[in-house]
C-alpha cells in the first residue's frame, strides 16, 4: 500500500518504521528537522529493549503534490495541528483514498455517522467552525485508538517505550473489507489491530486515561506511576474519570473496563512521561482541547457537570498561554 504518514514524531516515525520494514510504500510528510534527517538517514526506532530499526526505504517531503495519491493517509499530529494541514490533504486523494486519524481525545468527527439526537454536530472544541470536517468526507475516515508510549528523542529518532495496539473501526460500527485489510497491514508490520464495531468505546476508554494523567502530570512534572502512587493525584485521577464516565453514559457509552483497573494499568506503566508533560517540556503547546475541552463541551451538551475536570483544564490552559506569551518551556532542574 502507499501510505502517507503526516507528522513524524513519536507516533507518526513509530507506525512508519514498522510499515516501511513490513513492505509497505512510506511517505513522510513533515519539515524543518524532521524532513532533513529523514532524507539524510532514514527513520530511526529504537525499541524498547534497545534494539535499533532504521527504515531507509521512505520518502520525506513537505510537498503534498509530490507525494501525489495515497492509498491510506495517516494523520499522526497532534489534534490542535490538523486544522494546518487540510487544505493541502485533497492532493493525496484518490477515489478511494482512507483517512486514519491518530489523535488523542474526542476526534473532530465524533458525530459524524453518529446517529440519534446529536448525529452531524461540530464537537467546537476539538473543529472550530467545522473546518476539518468539510475538508475531510466521513466516508473516507478510519477511527482508531493509540495505545502505544513512544518519545521523539531527536529530529528522526523514535524511542518506543510501551504498548503495540492500535484498534481499529468504521466510524458508522461496519466491519467492513477496507479496514480489515488495513488491520492485517498493522499486523503484519507487529502490532495489534483489532477491528471493533465500537469504536467510540475505545476512544474513551484511551481518552478516560489521557483526561486524566496528562493534565495532572503536565501540571506536577509527575510520571505515571507517581500520581497513581500519590493518594492526592490518584483521587482527583478518580474525581474526574467519574465526572468523565457519567458524560460518556449519557452519550451512549459502555466502558469494558473499571475505572480501578484503567488507573492499575496506567500504574503499571511506570516512570513514563506523558506526551502532555513532554510537550510542556519542549515548550509546545498542550494538546488540551481535545483531551479535557472536548469532555467539557460534551458535559454542557449532556447537562453533566465537570468540576474537577473544569479546574484541572483552566489550569493548563493558563499554563499553556503563559508559556506562549513568555515563549518558554516549563521543566524541573535538579538543584545543585
Amino acid at each position: 500500500m502507499k501510505i502517507a504518514i503526516i507528522g513524524a514524531g513519536a507516533i507518526g516515525g513509530l507506525v512508519g518504521v514498522k510499515l516501511a520494514l513490513a513492505g509497505e510504500d512510506v511517505t513522510f510528510l513533515v519539515r524543518g528537522a524532521n524532513l532533513a534527517a529523514i532524507r539524510a538517514n532514514g527513520m530511526k526506532l529504537i525499541e524498547h529493549d534497545g534494539t535499533e530499526l532504521v527504515a531507509r526505504n521512505v520518502r520525506a517531503t513537505s510537498d503534498y503534490t509530490e507525494a501525489g495519491v495515497q492509498d491510506v493517509v495517516i494523520l499522526a499530529l497532534k489534534a490542535q495541528q490538523v486544522e494546518a494541514v487540510v487544505a493541502d490533504l485533497p492532493k493525496l486523494f484518490g477515489p478511494a483514498t482512507t483517512v486514519i486519524t491518530m489523535q488523542n481525545g474526542i476526534p473532530f468527527w465524533y458525530f459524524q455517522k453518529h446517529g440519534g439526537e446529536h448525529a452531524g454536530r461540530i464537537v467546537e472544541s476539538v473543529d472550530p467552525g467545522g473546518v476539518i470536517s468539510a475538508a475531510i468526507d466521513a466516508e473516507r475516515i478510519i477511527g482508531c485508538v493509540v495505545y502505544p508510549a513512544s518519545e521523539l528523542i531527536a529530529p528522526g529518532v523514535v524511542r518506543h517505550i510501551e504498548g503495540d495496539r492500535f484498534p481499529l473501526g468504521e466510524i458508522d460500527g461496519a466491519v467492513s473489507s477496507r479496514v480489515q485489510a488495513l488491520s492485517e497491514v498493522f499486523a503484519k508490520a507487529g502490532f495489534k489491530a483489532p477491528v471493533l464495531e465500537e469504536i467510540r468505546s475505545e476512544i474513551w476508554l484511551k481518552l478516560w486515561g489521557n483526561l486524566t494523567f496528562n493534565p495532572i502530570s503536565a501540571l506536577s512534572h509527575s510520571t505515571l506511576v507517581d500520581i497513581c502512587q500519590f493518594p492526592l493525584t490518584r483521587a482527583l485521577a478518580t474525581s474526574m474519570m467519574q465526572e468523565a464516565q457519567a458524560v460518556g453514559t449519557k452519550l451512549g457509552i459502555t466502558f469494558r473496563v473499571p475505572l480501578e483497573k484503567r488507573i492499575a494499568g496506567a500504574e503499571k506503566v511506570g516512570k513514563h512521561k506523558t506526551s502532555m508533560l513532554q510537550d510542556i517540556e519542549a515548550g509546545r503547546g498542550p494538546e488540551i482541547d481535545a483531551m479535557v475541552g472536548s469532555v467539557i463541551e460534551l458535559g454542557r451538551l449532556t447537562d453533566t457537570p465537570t468540576p474537577h475536570i473544569d479546574t484541572v483544564y483552566a489550569l493548563v490552559r493558563l499554563l499553556g498561554k503563559t508559556m506562549a506569551d513568555e515563549s518558554g518551556h516549563v521543566k524541573l532542574a535538579r538543584a545543585a
